[in-house]
Order: C-alpha cells, then sequence, then structure tokens
C-alpha cells in the first residue's frame, strides 16, 4: 500500500492577529513538507487545485515542479486536478513537462471538483458539468495513447493531426480518476479501466463500499483483469505522539476551514462534537496516535476489500508547523511501517 500526504495549500487566519498567513512563508512550508514527506520514505505527495484568495494552489504543477527539483523518490501527482475546467491539451503538457523534470514520478488525479469556483473564472457553464468532465477526460485519454490525433468535441474547438509535445518519460501518464459519491462517477472509472481515487471526508469507510463494488462490477463488465484495478482513498488525517496531541493540533484548522466551506455551501456549522466522533473509531478522520491511526488504515483497507493508496489531507493544521512537520515524520517512520508490517503478515 502507498501512503502519502495531499496539500491544500490554503492560507488559514491567525488566530492571535486575525490575519491570513503570509503567502510566501505558506508557499515556503509547503515546499519543506513535500521534502520532509521524501526524506521520511513516503510514497506520494498530492497537490489540490482551488482558485480562491485564501488558496495558493490554482496551478499545481507548478508547484509540483518545484517539489520535483527538491525530492528524488516520492511521486508527485494532482489532487484534484479539475479537469472540466481546464485544457486537456495544455494539462498533458505541463504533467508531462512535470514527468521529465521529476525523472518519471509525475501522476494525474482529475476530477469535476467538488469547488465549482473555476467553472465561472474560465467561462464555463456549470450546468455543463458532467458534460464537459466526459468530453476532456475523452480528450486526455486520446492524448495519452498518442501525440498526434484527430478530435472533434462540443465545448473544445477541434484537433486535426497536430502534435502534443512534450512526451513523458514514462510510457503511460499514470491518470487516476477521482470521485466523490456519485455513483455514475465510479462506474465511469471502472468501465474506462482508470484506478480510482475516492475521497472521504465525513460519514463512515462503510458507506462507501457499495460504491467501490459499483466500481469493481464495471471493470470486471469491461473485460479488465481484477488484478488491474487499483482504488486509493484520500482522507482527513493527523498523527500526534498521542490522539489527544493529534486531534487538538489538527481540529483548529479544521474548524476554522469547514466553518468557512459552511458558509459558502449551506452546510451547518462544524461542532467539536462532530469532530470527536469522527476521529473515533466509526468516523473517516485518520487522526490520532500512530498506533491508532496504523490500526484505522487496516480498518480501511479491510473494509473497502483492499485499498492501493491512501493519502493524508493534513494540512488545515498549517498553523501548528512544528505539528504539522512531526505529524509527516512519524506518518513516513512510524504508521507506514506498522501497516506494511501487518499487510506482510
Amino acid at each position: 500500500m502507498e501512503i502519502g500526504i495531499d496539500s491544500f495549500a490554503m492560507l488559514l487566519t491567525d488566530p492571535a492577529t486575525g490575519q491570513l498567513q503570509s503567502a510566501i512563508e505558506r508557499m515556503a512550508s509547503v515546499l519543506a513538507e513535500v521534502e520532509l514527506a521524501d526524506q521520511v520514505g513516503l510514497d506520494v505527495f498530492g497537490m489540490g487545485e482551488h482558485h480562491r484568495e485564501n488558496a495558493l494552489d490554482s496551478a499545481p504543477a507548478v508547484i509540483l515542479a518545484a517539489a520535483a527539483a527538491r525530492t528524488t523518490s516520492i511521486r508527485l501527482t494532482s489532487a484534484v486536478a479539475v479537469l472540466s475546467a481546464a485544457d486537456p491539451v495544455r494539462l498533458f503538457q505541463e504533467f508531462a513537462t512535470l514527468d521529465l523534470i521529476s525523472r518519471g514520478r509525475a501522476e494525474m488525479v482529475v476530477g469535476r471538483g467538488s469547488s465549482v469556483e473555476a467553472y465561472p473564472l474560465f467561462g464555463l457553464d456549470l450546468r455543463n458539468y458532467d458534460a464537459l468532465f466526459a468530453e476532456k477526460l475523452d480528450l486526455l485519454l486520446k492524448i495519452r495513447e498518442q501525440p498526434n490525433i484527430t478530435w472533434t468535441g462540443r465545448f473544445r474547438p477541434a484537433i486535426n493531426g497536430e502534435g502534443v509535445f512534450p512526451r513523458p518519460h514514462q510510457p503511460a501518464l499514470p491518470i487516476w480518476l477521482g470521485v466523490g459519491g456519485t455513483p455514475e462517477s465510479f462506474v465511469r472509472a471502472g468501465t474506462l479501466g482508470l484506478p480510482l481515487m475516492v475521497a472521504i471526508i465525513g460519514g463512515s469507510f462503510e458507506r462507501f463500499l457499495p460504491l467501490v463494488e459499483l466500481y469493481r462490477r464495471a471493470w470486471l463488465a469491461a473485460g479488465r483483469p481484477p488484478k488491474n484495478q487499483k482504488i486509493g482513498i484520500h482522507a482527513l488525517g493527523f498523527v500526534g505522539e498521542t490522539d489527544v496531541a493529534a486531534r487538538e493540533a489538527f481540529f483548529p484548522g479544521w474548524f476554522q476551514m469547514f466553518t468557512e466551506a459552511g458558509r459558502e455551501r449551506g452546510w451547518p456549522p462544524p461542532t467539536q462534537a462532530q469532530f470527536q466522533h469522527m476521529c473515533g473509531p466509526g468516523g473517516a478522520f485518520l487522526v490520532g496516535s500512530p498506533q491508532t491511526v496504523a490500526a484505522k488504515i487496516l480498518h480501511v483497507n479491510g473494509t473497502l476489500g483492499g485499498i492501493a493508496r491512501i493519502t493524508f489531507q493534513m494540512s488545515t493544521a498549517a498553523l501548528e508547523a512544528k505539528a504539522m512537520r512531526r505529524s509527516i515524520e512519524l506518518l513516513g517512520t512510524h504508521v507506514a511501517p506498522l501497516v506494511r508490517g501487518q499487510l506482510d503478515d
């Protein structure tokens, strides 16, 4: 099982001053985090995509390229690239270039995006939310197959044999399909034979099993070998020396981020009781001591019938710089060996 971290490069408000973090300092800390993740043996680092005042990740490939220059082994991916609002040609070129810079460590997770600010920004109609994605995914996969294609679509000018360059170092640039809770998205990933990355930011892991089974059935119905399936999980997580320390470090940033998200999306305000439940045995947060987190990862693996990758979204704890660094260290040096030891047994 691959274990890694995802970052949204969000700016949080300093509770002492009421001011947003410095963008320069936050970007420096993001790059230091991926460098540390590489040093402690984590497998993958993902960069999100947002287009808003308190986010620095509107151009994830640029950040990942900077990370590539500071790392040697860790795989570098989007998490998630909002394909519906992007030009697939340009997106492929950016990640093919990243693949060359990183000597074959680039990947993409593509999705429709749960944050939709990119659509009006680039002049796209939200009523075409799924149609845009289906068409652009088709084009992206065709470009991955060969540089010169003939293609016609509804939302983008046609391509008439022009070449898409550069080509990546890897024979086929890995492309995962990022999904939330829409059954059709799970079926699409299985039908197309794409690795599946499931974003689980609330509820329980158990409730996603029927959706994961949809993916598996669609995969088999398309005539693909079961052994080639890959299922990944993106979840909120943080590791501390103890369960209490981890929760105390993670809660303030989580509360701030989800309070703001609730205002935008009409969700009720988050509560301390809700947070504590989500950190407990029945919740979907991977927050606690190394032993607690490792046990929960193994539970997720068993519940969903085997997963290939799990990534932690822990950047809501960005104000706790020392705790953030220690969490990454513990994830690489304690949690990962505990999980792999159990899986090997």
